[in-house]
């Protein structure tokens, strides 16, 4: 009985050492399994539910915890198409994912599990991640009572070009470029050089008109312009008004320091400061006359950026204008407006589109009141514009913001615009797609920025002719 005993108790003994030993074997198979590294996501650079600008966002960034590779980059979608992941080659933990994105679209995209794995060990895989975001809606056209006809053009020409503003405004903004002054197309033709496309517009200055016509400069023979204009390009026109230093002085300036011209004695019959004032605008209206006659339109900005720095809120003796026609104060300065707006109409000229330019100091407005004192008035105005130099594409739209704001009947433009104090000008498609919705912009020349020596480098001019809200002059239709 004893030995049967002991018997027993042996086979229970080998018995549990082989259920032991079998239980044992399971846990080492499944410690076997398991992975000895894990792949978690350590960043993401769009957060979930986040709302970003579609141009803008050109990629997703993730970065994990280990070394990773892409096991499975098909399986990888946007909105239920693949789109091309590959591990970041500036970092060994990082994936980077391009994106192509529409404006006000909701996105979703999805990494299922088994796609980014642990480099050198193929089992340790990054959980399923699922990424919801939308991309800002498409700006649109301001709002406001902004005329269908402009104030004073009659001209068949002149109505179709505000008409090409009007139909564009808040959806695309129209390209300009400043040229040398000189009565010609030079510097469009570099911008074409560098980027294959010409600027919509060009820009010419009557600044030398005193001196027309000389062996230099003629603004009676009006080629370079028809010669834009049949290539299929839109005219501007502005006007540096210079005056004598003295009575009877050949040197001329724009800068009220640097003359006895005074802008109120411009308006009394018989100073010389009248004289001038009048002979001046009569040499201008005849060319004017002929490019009516010649079936050519154009944008007209004279008296620019009149109040200068005369709007500052701490005044000294620096605050001043810096052009004579705003050095003696708002209520002259529109006198002087009005006075060439009639004598304009007066003489027959129909086919200009007018264009004020409000001025606090380079759009600080920390710094300086807004110039609306100095506003002719909706009645002698057909577009509102503002000149910007160094100013980023957020600064852009916080101008344009509160200008449309301030005039709500008008179109807005970016009248002057390139590298300043502040750096290079913001790009215009990031300006626009922020929400600086100008009806054109014109950058100045001689900035000896890259090949085109305007006042934007050739990587912005490259941006610019390239972008999908920019108007070149291929694009031009009326």
């Amino acid at each position: 009985m004893k030995h049967l005993f002991y018997y027993h108790f042996r086979l229970l003994s080998i018995l549990l050492a082989i259920f032991a030993c079998i239980a044992c074997g399971d846990d080492d198979d499944e410690a076997n399994t398991t992975p000895a590294v894990q792949v978690t996501l350590r960043s993401q650079s769009i957060s979930e539910g986040a709302e970003v600008e579609a141009n803008a966002t050109t990629e997703l960034k993730l970065t994990y915890s280990v070394s990773i590779k892409v096991a499975n980059a098909a399986a990888i979608t946007l909105n239920g198409a693949v789109v091309a992941a590959q591990r970041n080659p500036q970092d060994v933990m990082g994936v980077i994912v391009p994106l192509t994105l529409k404006e006000g679209t909701t996105y979703t995209l999805t990494i299922p599990e088994g796609c980014i794995v642990a480099n050198g060990d193929a089992t340790a895989s990054a959980p399923a991640f699922t990424l919801h975001f939308t991309t800002k809606a498409k700006p649109q056209p301001a709002t406001g009572n902004i005329p269908a006809e402009p104030v004073t053009a009659t001209t068949d020409e002149a109505k179709k070009l505000y008409t090409f503003f009007l139909n564009n405004y808040g959806k695309k903004v129209v390209s300009s470029v400043m040229a040398n002054v000189n009565w010609n197309n030079e510097c469009a033709e570099k911008v074409f050089k560098l980027t294959g496309k010409y600027p919509a517009m060009n820009c010419y200055d009557f600044i030398h008109i005193c001196f027309s016509p000389a062996n230099w400069i003629d603004y009676t023979k009006i080629t370079p312009v028809q010669q834009w204009v049949n290539d299929g390009g839109l005219v501007q026109l502005m006007w540096h008004f210079n005056v004598p230093k003295s009575e009877g002085s050949t040197d001329v300036t724009c800068t009220p320091s640097e003359t006895s011209f005074k802008a109120a004695n411009a308006l009394i019959d018989g100073t010389w400061e009248n004289k001038w004032f009048y002979g001046q605008m009569d040499k201008v209206v005849a060319t004017l006359l002929k490019l009516q006659e010649a079936g050519i339109a154009a944008t007209w900005r004279p008296f620019h950026e009149a109040a200068g720095n005369a709007t500052a809120r701490q005044q000294a003796s620096w605050t001043k204008a810096w052009f004579w026609w705003g050095y003696d104060g708002a209520q002259t300065y529109k006198k002087l407006w009005v006075a060439m707006y009639d004598y304009f109409q007066q003489k027959g000229v129909k086919n200009l589109i007018w264009i004020w330019t409000t001025q606090n100091y380079n759009g600080n407005s920390q710094q300086y009141n807004q110039d609306t004192d100095w506003y002719p008035g909706d009645q002698y105005v057909d577009i509102v514009a503002r000149d910007l130099y160094g100013v980023n594409a957020a600064k852009n739209a916080q101008e344009y913001a509160e200008i449309q704001a301030q005039y709500p009947n008008k179109m807005v433009a970016l009248g002057e615009c390139g590298r300043g104090d502040g750096g290079e000008a913001g790009l215009i498609g990031d300006c626009f797609s922020q929400g600086a919705l100008w009806s054109h912009f014109m950058v100045w020349y001689q900035g000896g920025q890259g090949s085109t020596d305007t006042m934007c480098s050739d990587a912005w001019w490259r941006d610019a002719m390239s972008n999908e809200y920019v108007i070149t002059r291929d694009e031009v239709a009326f």
